[in-house]
């Protein structure tokens, strides 16, 4: 009797072991937030539990304020590639701090740096049997006086979308889809899924708050449900764990 317990106990083990695991890494518009309870602000990646069952961890790597450069330089890399097994996926969304230019710790010239990092996520994932899925940046809502919206992330995007095409990785364009989103509620409602919040409104914000870049709960939900529905067009397995 005490045999079959241990044998049973050790089928359960091997199961849990081989479950997969999804790992973000990428940047505030991705990353989980601290006091949930308190705090309206979410990273997309914070909410992709909400779409998938059991069978799959999600792991969220994603950091506020990492670009391609700093992620790897802080070795928050090197800690995910230690752990990462046959069947994980690594969802890759990086832009919005390479972009700072007067920064040299995060830094990134689209064409060289930011190009060569996204293609050693890429192998490196490869390398340990795991799936790499790359996303572009979200959009920032940027309108302008006429009701545009405008663009921020200039060749970060293009160079992402080239890597996928060249190492035929699956490409999610979170730019061009959440820039749909934006339109679709206008330059107005847009601000719903956003963080503007008048001083005092909720408990969390003091003062007057005015972010056109990071998401709140509703837009969150929104922009993983975007990711969600574009996974599903794949043919990896990945769709199994996605609740119906």
């Amino acid at each position: 009797m005490k045999f079959i317990t241990l044998f049973l106990l050790l089928i359960s083990l091997n199961c849990f072991a081989q479950k997969p695991t999804i790992y973000g890494i990428g940047d505030s518009t991705m990353a989980n937030k601290t006091k949930p309870e308190e705090n309206p602000e979410r990273g997309w990646g914070q909410m992709l539990p909400l779409f998938f069952n059991d069978n799959i961890t999600i792991d969220n790597r994603a950091v506020n304020g990492r670009s391609t450069r700093s992620f790897i330089n802080e070795k928050r890399w090197d800690d995910i590639l230690k752990t990462l097994k046959k069947g994980d996926y690594v969802f890759i969304q990086f832009g919005h701090n390479d972009q700072k230019e007067k920064d040299s710790t995060r830094y990134t010239n689209p064409h060289t740096a930011y190009r060569h990092n996204l293609i050693r996520f890429v192998e490196e994932t490869r390398a340990k049997g795991a799936t790499p899925i790359i996303f572009s940046s979200i959009v920032r809502r940027n309108f302008n006086e006429k009701g545009v919206l405008i663009s921020t992330h200039g060749e970060y995007t293009m160079e992402a979308r080239l890597v996928a095409q060249e190492y035929n990785v699956p490409f999610i364009d979170m730019e061009y889809l959440t820039e749909l989103l934006e339109q679709s509620y206008g330059p107005e409602k847009s601000k719903q899924l956003h963080l503007h919040y008048k001083a005092g409104e909720i408990p969390y914000y003091k003062e007057d708050k005015a972010d056109d870049t990071h998401l709140c709960v509703k837009g969150a939900t929104e922009v993983a449900k975007i990711a969600v529905e574009e996974l599903k067009k794949t043919k990896l397995d990945i769709i199994k764990y996605i609740k119906p």
